[in-house]
């Protein structure tokens, strides 16, 4: 059987993503897994494996079909929006249009079902914005491009998988996005991605809102009993292992050390801070309730570090290693 062919997208072309492609795909072993194809810019890739001392050579294509996917060949869909003396490291509206256009890209060849997965190297929000597409990230831009009205962010990292009830919305507002049926169309979500995993045991924990879960209404005004409780009672009506609202402090605690599959957090920061700290090496952002296969690198563009060829391309490595392990078989 053929191994899947992989869609990764350049990502913002200021920020280190050619860097970590060009890294990533001089990793032999990668290869006898899957076919991996960039959606971006030849000449750009070219101007990274030089910075990071590569001896790739780039294969610009037009088309998936045209690609070699051989090991020391890297197979680039050539967008060719990338002027040359683009600086890196400095935000740029051309390159936030060209982000845009290879998710576009890679979303239709993945929907035609010529590629397997999509593989994302990071955009950079205010340079997307700068180049006229008003999304607040990646997992937006791909459910518009689906049009799927709803999806999850799944963040994971090694110990830990966390999904989110609401993400890029700030924290007032996501406290008012908040309702039974959100929770339980997210926790259902994840137990159907442990379910594909294949995990004999699926026992998800659900954070509170308020700290100490609002302790019997000393914090808060009742949004646990409110707003998560329906959810968990109607998630283990449906048979599943389903516990909470718990205080997300100790829940984390209690993922780390083996008592959970799967944490489900609230909000943007209580879901990403710990998978954070575990390191951003090792962290990898899946879209979780999208018609096609998705992971992402859990790490921004890096300005600071963009030209430098100092950038660490192991959570890329491990996105197309969870990309490769999603796609259908």
């Amino acid at each position: 059987m053929a191994s899947p062919i992989v869609a990764i997208t350049m990502g913002d072309a200021a920020g280190v993503g050619p860097e970590i492609i060009m890294k990533s795909l001089a990793h032999r072993d990668l290869y006898e897994r899957c076919r991996p194809i960039v959606i971006g810019d030849s000449a750009r890739l070219l101007a990274a494996g030089a910075l990071v001392g590569s001896t790739l050579a780039v294969n610009a294509v037009a088309t998936v079909e045209e690609a070699v996917c051989q090991f020391g060949v890297v197979d680039c869909i050539d967008l060719a929006l990338i002027p040359a003396d683009l600086p890196w490291g400095r935000l740029s509206p051309i390159a936030g249009n060209a982000a845009f256009r290879y998710i576009e890209v890679a979303t239709l060849l993945a929907t035609q079902g010529r590629v397997a997965a999509i593989c994302t190297a990071p955009l950079n929000k205010e340079a997307l914005h700068a180049g006229g597409h008003h999304y607040p990230g990646h997992t937006e831009i791909l459910a518009a491009l689906t049009q799927t009205p709803e999806v999850s962010m799944m963040l994971t990292a090694p110990g830990l998988r966390v999904i989110h009830v609401t993400t890029h919305i700030g924290l007032l507002d996501a406290i008012r996005r908040i309702e039974p049926g959100l929770v339980e169309r997210t926790i259902a979500r994840g137990y159907s991605v442990l379910e594909k995993a294949g995990l004999p045991r699926r026992k998800i924990g659900v954070c509170a809102i308020n700290p100490h879960a609002g302790e019997n209404g000393l914090f808060g005004h009742g949004e646990e009993a409110e707003k998560i409780t329906p959810a968990i009672l109607a998630c283990r009506e449906r048979g599943w292992d389903v516990e909470g609202p718990l205080p997300a402090d100790t829940l984390f605690f209690r993922a780390g050390r083996g008592d959970f599959d799967m944490v489900v957090a609230m909000y943007h920061d209580q879901g990403h801070g710990p998978v954070k700290v575990l390191g951003l090496e090792a962290g990898v952002n899946i879209t979780v309730g999208l018609p096609v296969i998705r992971t992402s690198v859990d790490h921004g563009t890096a300005f600071d570090i963009a030209g430098t060829g100092m950038a660490d391309e192991r959570s890329l490595l491990e996105a197309l290693r969870q990309a490769i392990a999603l796609a259908p078989a």
